[in-house]
């Protein structure tokens, strides 16, 4: 039997505006440490704290990486259109696999909102 992983890419807003693009198997860990850690090489350890902005699962690691390739390739303009409300015309601009992986994230980031209100509500 095959066992099913998570990876993640993601994308988080710095205090100073800019985006950062990442992959990891842990979102939640992976943002405490791009908030807490203190590695002064890192790009996020001036411009925390940093946001999630954009976070999509993915099971192959492959797939994941070749994403988040794709995004870092991207117009700050197109990264704000993946995630922001008023840039859901996005997928004007892709293929219906890509249309059925932004309407899986739409799920994804609701149920990440959801775990947060649980979290917020539970403290």
């Amino acid at each position: 039997m095959k066992i099913a992983h998570n990876y993640y890419v993601y994308i988080v807003e710095c205090c100073d505006k800019s985006y950062y693009t990442g992959v990891t198997n842990n979102i939640e860990r992976r943002l405490w440490e791009h908030n807490n850690y203190n590695n002064a090489l890192a790009y996020t350890f001036k411009r925390r704290p940093v946001i999630l902005k954009y976070c999509q699962r993915f099971q192959d690691i492959t797939q994941a990486i070749a994403w988040e390739k794709q995004i870092k390739g991207w117009s700050r303009k197109k990264k704000e259109a993946l995630f922001s409300e008023a840039g859901r015309r996005l997928s004007d601009l892709q293929s219906p696999h890509q249309q059925i992986t932004r309407l899986r994230q739409a799920q994804t980031d609701s149920m990440l909102t959801e775990r947060n209100h649980l979290k917020k509500s539970a403290i």
